[in-house]
């Protein structure tokens, strides 16, 4: 019954912090909206015009507002999922079509909090235990804004991975202090860096950031300390290429997609990655169980 409740709290602040990431995600693009206009570079009008009410500077401002008709929301309009579904997905107010942007989102990060503690190797118990699992949860909500961002407009935006940075270094420290072979932890973890990232900043020199951006180079360092070993950090990269193919492969054959499709790979990495280090370990043990099989 503990586990039950347990499952069910989870799942509700899941969808409490899914609803704040799909907040964030708009409020991201409209100061960077602000930052092109500012600099002369290039950006689209009608988008900016559209997030005009989120481009307010000060925090106790910044209210959430329908995108279509700007009208300010109420509380009963920002419940995660049920408000949504109360209006059939749309504006109370103008009751056009919100999308299904924002509940994706929700859903996605209350079904990654209640996964992430089944599937959780340790008791939590000790306090620093449940240290690491909130860090990795509050890590998921962030890395969930940085795939919905780099889906919609190719861009992993700095005020969200660089504070991600410091948060995946923290808990590869939380986890070095756990190891009982602190030398060979530490060159895991560096091998994984290797995999994760410096593969992505070997491309990235070669094509001068044609082939891939230096974004991707830096998510690569943050789930690289995430997950702290190298077949972990092998296995998200060998997922991420395998979710890609799914996505590509039927595309070009429908011609929905051309050789010259600009595709998003971190989606792809951090959902190779959510793969791996969740379920890495079992993967593994079936790949080597049936490995060995085949070869008797």
């Amino acid at each position: 019954m503990t586990d039950i409740r347990t499952l069910l709290i989870l799942g509700f602040f899941g969808l409490c912090f899914g609803s704040f990431a799909g907040a964030q995600v708009w409020r991201l693009r409209a100061r960077q909206l602000i930052e092109d206009k500012a600099t002369g570079e290039d950006y689209d009008k009608k988008e900016y015009k559209a997030l005009l009410p989120l481009t307010k500077r000060k925090t106790s401002d910044d209210r959430s507002q329908c995108l279509h008709c700007g009208h300010q929301l109420a509380w009963y309009d920002l419940l995660p999922l049920v408000s949504w579904l109360s209006t059939g997905g749309k504006c109370r107010y103008c009751h056009k079509r919100i999308g299904n942007f924002e509940p994706l989102i929700e859903l996605g990060v209350a079904v990654f909090f209640v996964v992430s503690f089944l599937f959780w190797p340790q008791a939590l118990i000790a306090p620093i235990e449940i240290i690491q699992f909130i860090i990795w949860l509050v890590a998921g909500v962030m890395l969930t804004i940085l795939l919905a961002y780099d889906a919609k407009w190719f861009l992993l935006p700095d005020r969200i991975v660089f504070p991600l940075i410091a948060l995946a270094v923290l808990y590869a420290g939380i986890e070095l202090t756990k190891a009982t072979n602190v030398f060979m932890a530490i060159l895991s973890l560096a091998a994984a860096v290797a995999i994760l990232s410096g593969i992505y900043l070997l491309l990235w020199l070669i094509s001068k950031g044609k082939w891939i951006g230096f974004g991707d180079v830096k998510l690569g360092l943050v789930l690289a300390l995430l997950l702290g070993r190298w077949d972990l950090a092998l296995l998200a990269l060998f997922l991420a290429n395998l979710v890609g193919c799914l996505i590509v492969l039927p595309g070009l054959a429908t011609k929905k997609l051309s050789r010259t499709t600009q595709i998003p790979f971190g989606p792809m990495l951090i959902v190779g990655f959510v793969i791996a280090a969740i379920f890495g370990d079992s993967i593994i043990s079936w790949y080597l169980s049936t490995t060995s099989m085949l070869m008797l």
